[in-house]
């Protein structure tokens, strides 16, 4: 019903930057949020940033002031600007929207892409 196609990821040098991209397709009248999770290896999958369709975000501590969450409304497209990342921020990024579809709001995911900060 609902594709996320997330791209941009890669290997950056500590201090780097990286713009993360996720495409939403299918039958979607709207996106409700737009999100970004992140999960390292052995760890849980955790909130990076969200954004609502009208424009409210949330960001998780560690990246307040370095990570920046928009989205482009019309193109049903999100984005991710990391700015200043540390070795910490490496792990697989995952985009999530709740969108609604033929009137019932679901949950979606993409497949994941790979952030790595390393000199």
């Amino acid at each position: 019903q609902v594709q996320l196609v997330e791209s941009g990821g890669g290997l950056v040098q500590p201090g780097g930057s990286l713009r993360l991209s996720c495409a939403a397709s299918g039958s979607i009248f709207r996106i409700n949020v737009m999100g970004w999770y992140r999960q390292a290896p052995g760890k849980e999958r955790e909130l990076v940033a969200r954004i609502s369709s009208g424009g409210s975000r949330n960001y998780a501590e560690s990246v307040k002031g370095r990570f920046t969450i928009s989205r482009d409304n019309a193109k049903n497209t999100g984005y991710l600007q990391m700015n200043s990342l540390k070795p910490e921020d490496t792990a697989v990024y995952y985009c999530h929207a709740e969108a609604v579809v033929r009137f019932v709001v679901g949950a979606y995911w993409g497949q994941g892409t790979q952030v790595t900060v390393s000199s």
